[in-house]
């Protein structure tokens, strides 16, 4: 069913990364793979790490400010699981702090699994995203993304996101938008 125009809610919930996942996980980042696209946004680093182990130490490690790595920030990171089929069909990361290399990319980034898309499972994870950085003390969430980017340029705004600044990376033009947590 594609919910594309349907106002249906995507029953999704977001999970924290386990072992018992890993399947699951690996199947995830291979579809991205198999659809030609290298980087999973919001995934910390999945992308880049063959070890399913070793990035699940590192997702922990940085969820804490005891233990988070010196070059990065506390991060929580979330699959969000299909209540119905239990596949990860997302992911997304919640940033605490921004330090000078984050000031241009934000609190937050996220992917939605290729097959997926366009199904509204984005902007339910950015809703409920908005719950857990609202109970983490945040006031506000910064997000970059790029112009031509218009899926979720809408998944922001729908969320409460307004433009604040353009900047360029790589060559291209992203955009920040801001999103107020206390008025929700």
């Amino acid at each position: 069913m594609d919910l594309k125009e349907s106002d249906e809610k995507p029953d999704i919930l977001l999970v924290r990364p386990t072992i018992e996942l890993k399947e699951k996980a690996i199947d995830y980042r291979k579809e991205h793979f198999n659809f030609g696209e290298q980087i999973i946004n919001g995934s910390e680093l999945f992308d880049k790490t063959e070890s399913y182990e070793d990035w699940l130490k590192s997702v922990i490690d940085n969820s804490n400010p005891n233990t988070v790595n010196p070059n990065w920030v506390v991060t929580d990171t979330f699959f969000a699981i299909d209540n119905k089929a239990k596949n990860i069909v997302g992911i997304i990361d919640l940033r605490h702090t921004l330090n000078d290399f984050l000031m241009n990319f934000g609190n937050c980034g996220y992917s939605v699994r290729p097959t997926f898309r366009r199904k509204g499972i984005a902007t339910e994870m950015l809703k409920q995203l908005l719950v857990i950085a609202k109970e983490a003390g945040l006031s506000e969430l910064h997000l970059s993304v790029e112009q031509d980017n218009i899926p979720s340029i809408k998944t922001i705004k729908k969320n409460g996101g307004v433009y604040e600044r353009s900047f360029e990376y790589e060559g291209k033009t992203a955009d920040i938008y801001k999103i107020k947590i206390e008025t929700l």
